[in-house]
């Protein structure tokens, strides 16, 4: 999935370890082949090649993803969008923009993205994109979705404990060899070798999601990676957001949308979920937490 995926596994000897991890592996292989559309053979890419075409018959796995972030984009009135995808890039934070791009580029970038044009059809299990042109992709919850299969897998085969990390999209469940929860820290986004907190964790998810690695800035303003695919804008206003519930799907769902949204809203969203709770950080490094976070945060970075 074009990231870094870690797997920690509790077992009674490292052979044996060693081949639940390959599972894991296995796991992560098969979904990836189901959603990258980085892969022309994925189920996918079929769906995206016959835009405006035709609907085309998928797993039911991946129709049941598909219609999970069509939930969420509802929910969010578009600050998730599962055909993000389709975004023409006109934005670059790998320091070669050197003025914004203009109104009209930036509007005629998000014309082909709209969940409402994503028609699914539960009977005969098809995906249809309307627009030719259209495309859906995984990049905002497929690696967390892959966590979460994981996690699956091996409680099913009796793991105990562990930990799969799918590039800083995680989850857990049982408890370290000595009793004791696993132990996660969040980023304090102005220095990466310090934490703003310490979660202790037993079947849990976390999630960032993050303006600190790539973001541009104009006349003093940042703007950052994640964009708005209602107005095609990068998202301002927040620099990191942490999210903590029981599934890494719906946990990144919840901190890309937040990003977006920005912090009223985003706290808005998240107290309609109980089972899940955010810490945010502004861009002028204010903490902002969700009522039910558990943990003790430093409350200004800078």
């Amino acid at each position: 999935m074009g990231s870094r995926f870690d797997i920690s596994i509790v077992a009674a000897d490292p052979k044996t370890a060693d081949q639940h991890i390959d599972e894991v592996i296995a796991e992560m292989t098969r979904i990836e082949d189901l959603i990258s559309d980085w892969k022309a053979s994925s189920q996918i890419s079929e769906v995206n090649r016959n835009a405006g075409i035709k609907a085309v018959k998928v797993d039911r796995e991946v129709f049941d993803l598909t219609k999970r972030s069509l939930y969420f984009s509802a929910i969010t009135q578009g600050a998730f969008d599962v055909s993000y995808a389709a975004m023409d890039k006109i934005w670059y934070f790998d320091g070669s923009m050197k003025a914004m791009p203009s109104e009209a580029d930036i509007k005629k970038s998000v014309a082909k993205v709209g969940y409402r044009n994503i028609i699914l059809d539960s009977a005969a299990c098809t995906i249809f994109l309307k627009l030719e042109g259209m495309k859906i992709g995984f990049g905002a919850t497929g690696k967390g979705y892959a966590a979460d299969k994981g996690r699956e897998l091996m409680e099913a085969k009796g793991v105990k404990a562990g930990i799969v990390n799918a590039s800083g999209d995680m989850t857990t469940w049982g408890t370290k060899p000595n009793g004791k929860p696993w132990n996660v820290g969040i980023t304090n986004p102005f220095d990466e070798e310090k934490s703003i907190a310490i979660i202790p964790l037993k079947r849990d998810a976390v999630t960032t999601s993050g303006s600190y690695e790539k973001f541009v800035e104009f006349n003093g303003k940042r703007y950052t990676h994640i964009i708005n695919p209602v107005t095609g804008y990068p998202a301002t206003g927040l620099i990191s957001v942490t999210v903590i519930g029981p599934s890494a799907e719906m946990a990144n769902g919840f901190s890309t949308s937040i990003m977006v949204l920005g912090k009223e809203k985003g706290l808005a969203l998240i107290r309609q979920f109980p089972t899940y709770s955010c810490v945010m950080v502004t861009d002028e490094g204010e903490v902002i937490k969700s009522e039910n976070f558990k943990g003790k945060l430093r409350k200004k970075l800078k």
